[in-house]
């Protein structure tokens, strides 16, 4: 073999790993299934939304009419905890943010890649989607965690099984034959 014959081979086989660890990394972009970090406060999803039957929009009602779900503010927390273990040392930490106005630092556990859109109020407000549906048995969970993968084959798969009702009718379809199978409606 020539000199020239092996460095394009090994040019080649480098492009060609260099190209592999791109689309293994970019299929792996926002997909952090499992991720369930510290929080500032312990808090309880199993406590609150599975033993005390908290409905989710209570603290999180953003969803219904929001790009964004919404991280409760620390008066939501207040309206029972001036009455409810009011003593304990977490709440006694939102106590203190609540009289030095500062937020609490809650570490977003659900991060989709920058690239794609999504929007609360089309799933849940418009679609009735159960928060189940994507962020799997929270009323289950003491520590919150990233339940599914959240990836665009995870979505599609969904856009495809999933019925709406198109609005103002009883008409059912599925969401791949209203448009939802678009990819501008996710990617801009």
């Amino acid at each position: 073999m020539t000199r020239k014959l092996i460095f394009s081979l090994l040019i080649l086989l480098v492009v060609g790993f260099l190209i592999s660890i791109f689309i293994e990394s970019a299929s792996q972009v926002g997909n952090n299934q499992g991720y369930a970090p510290t929080q500032p406060i312990a808090f309880s999803h199993k406590l609150h939304a599975g033993e005390n039957e908290i409905q989710c929009l209570y603290c999180h009602s953003g969803s219904e009419r929001s790009r964004h779900a919404g991280i409760p503010s620390a008066s939501i927390c207040m309206n029972c905890h001036t009455n409810i273990k009011q003593d304990s040392e977490e709440i006694q930490k939102i106590k203190q943010a609540l009289e030095e106005q500062k937020p609490i630092q809650w570490k977003k556990v659900h991060r989709l890649a920058d690239f794609v859109y999504f929007s609360h109020e089309q799933h849940v407000g418009s679609g009735e989607i159960s928060c189940q549906t994507c962020h799997g048995p929270v009323d289950k969970m003491a520590i919150m965690r990233q339940e599914e993968d959240l990836s665009m084959g995870w979505c599609i798969d969904c856009h495809r099984k999933a019925d709406i009702v198109v609005h103002g009718t009883t008409d059912v379809k599925k969401v791949s034959d209203t448009g939802g199978m678009d990819c501008a409606k996710c990617h801009y």
